[in-house]
């Protein structure tokens, strides 16, 4: 981890317009709010060049809106290896774009890579459904899952603040 950084975090979700974003902004937005002097690096991408270049999808930007969150003025980007080497936390918001980034994975990263929603201590459910192509609740219970997971993501770094080193690897039955 960088010096002076308490975290490098990256949201990944297929095409790098809903979820990833939704997360990138709640999370950024969460951190500002209750981990007042945090410094954290925060990103997101996705797993397929669909909608590189674009802006967060209007849906996605207009349910954050709603709960007072603004998403990032990002444009599409597609994961590559070197964010591999950029961030401490490589985070997807469902199996088949873990899996996509786990094919990426270099043998030596040593970061966590992981289900956002596996952070969250007693989860019933472990994957963010893609809004996309649903009606305005779907992206209203995204971003209400992408909350739970950021907000458990902050104590997880908090708690690992506390004693002094980054967070551990949470290990998941699948």
């Amino acid at each position: 981890m960088k010096a002076g950084c308490h975290a490098r975090v990256l949201f990944v979700c297929m095409g790098n317009i809903c979820r990833s974003p939704t997360a990138q902004g709640v999370f950024s937005t969460l951190v500002e709010r209750e981990w007042r002097g945090a410094r954290v690096v925060v990103d997101s991408a996705g797993t397929h060049d669909y909608q590189i270049g674009q802006p967060p999808f209007v849906h996605a930007v207009a349910a954050a809106k709603r709960r007072g969150y603004s998403l990032p003025a990002h444009r599409a980007r597609q994961v590559d290896a070197t964010d591999f080497e950029r961030f401490d936390w490589i985070l997807a918001m469902d199996r088949a774009n873990l899996e996509a980034l786990t094919s990426l994975r270099p043998a030596g990263y040593e970061g966590h890579l992981g289900l956002l929603l596996d952070l969250v201590p007693g989860a019933n459910i472990r994957e963010v459904p893609d809004p996309y192509y649903g009606p305005t609740a779907a992206f209203d219970r995204a971003l209400e899952l992408v909350e739970q997971g950021s907000r458990a993501l902050i104590a997880r770094l908090r708690a690992a603040q506390d004693r002094g080193r980054p967070g551990a690897p949470i290990v998941r039955a699948k």
